[in-house]
């Protein structure tokens, strides 16, 4: 499979956990042979494929996000192969595995180390699949909260290497990146010719972006226009996702980082009223019926959001969850109602993806 080698101890380690894995996987698969259907009433419909269509790839499989994608892919049938880099993540999958945190079928997980930072490694680690999810998962090199211009950087970095190593697969047609809502809201208020309306045709004023330091919105904007160039050059069919704060049990402890990073500018998104949240499970549900949606059709770029944040108490539920005051949310603008700026506020729109999921509302419940 150009699997990528591993040291002799890391090997070891890891072959001991994926046959863990596949133990189970394999007791589910004999519950499927007496007639017990695996994935339940969460599961998305399958599509039809051969074996090679059910093996897919994540990046950053042990981040919030990655991990709820991977769960969504095993119960929904798919093989998921998890790119880890580090001792350390493969210590936190067995821990998932062991707690249950893991949900396997009757499906395969594999473990993959590589580097985002290199190409080939990337490509030998995505050999087989036919999808990759890359989440763009970042922690602060630093160790500590938030996040830099440097993240920026490296951020940019990643999801070009990442989308390269996808158009020169021999096996890879669908890439399915996780954006942020960030890389639309950020106009140029001032502007008259600025849209009121927010949707998946909208893109942030760079510019603004700069000179209000909003670092997370930077790095994902310049990440995902750098995909989306990439992927036409190599013909690679390409899907966005741009979600609003991702939100969930226990998502500040979590994903500090990226909550920490998202919420900078958080009272001028509050008055302006795009302060949006997505819940966790909804954004993994997102991500699998978006790249079912890419077998059949073109690539498409999705805003994907649950709730825009306006109500005082929608406001202070934020404030318990991230241990932030109310006040650093409104100081300064009071809210929607009490602004009086009507004209600074604009009107998110996820329609596009609304659809699409509609058309699912047989595997997808609220």
């Amino acid at each position: 499979m150009g699997i990528v080698r591993f040291e002799d101890t890391q090997k070891a380690e890891l072959e001991e956990f994926r046959r863990m894995l596949l133990s189970c996987a394999a007791v589910h698969r004999r519950k499927d042979d007496d007639g017990i259907r695996g994935g339940g009433e969460n599961a998305l419909p399958s599509g039809n494929g051969d074996v090679l269509d059910r093996l897919v790839c994540v990046t950053s499989g042990v981040s919030y996000l990655g991990i709820a994608i991977v769960n969504q892919l095993l119960v929904n049938g798919y093989s998921v192969r998890i790119i880890v880099d580090n001792q350390e993540d493969v210590e936190k999958l067995r821990e998932m595995e062991i707690s249950g945190e893991m949900r396997l079928s009757n499906s395969i997980v594999e473990i993959v180390m590589a580097k985002l930072t290199q190409v080939d490694s990337l490509t030998q680690a995505f050999d087989g699949c036919r999808c990759v999810f890359h989440t763009a998962a970042f922690v602060d090199p630093a160790g500590l909260s938030g996040y830099s211009k440097a993240m920026a950087n490296i951020e940019v970095n990643a999801s070009k290497n990442v989308v390269k190593a996808c158009g020169v697969s021999p096996s890879v047609r669908h890439c399915v990146l996780t954006s942020s809502l960030l890389t639309c809201i950020w106009q140029d208020n001032s502007l008259d010719q600025v849209s009121r309306l927010i949707d998946h045709k909208s893109w942030s004023d760079e510019s603004v972006c700069i000179n209000k330091k909003l670092w997370y919105a930077l790095g994902k904007l310049r990440a995902e226009k750098a995909a989306w160039e990439i992927a036409k050059e190599s013909g690679l069919n390409l899907s966005t996702i741009c979600p609003g704060l991702i939100t969930g049990s226990e998502f500040f402890l979590k994903s500090p980082t990226s909550t920490i990073a998202y919420l900078k500018g958080v009272q001028e998104m509050y008055v302006n009223g795009i302060l949006a949240t997505v819940d966790i499970n909804r954004l993994a549900k997102a991500h699998v019926i978006v790249f079912e949606e890419m077998k059949k059709a073109s690539s498409g770029r999705y805003i994907c959001f649950d709730r825009v944040i306006e109500r005082q108490d929608e406001i202070e539920k934020l404030a318990r969850d991230t241990s932030i005051s109310v006040s650093s949310i409104i100081a300064g603008g009071g809210g929607s109602s009490s602004s009086g700026n009507n004209r600074s506020r604009f009107e998110l729109s996820n329609t596009k993806l609304a659809r699409l999921m509609l058309r699912n509302r047989r595997c997808y419940n609220e």
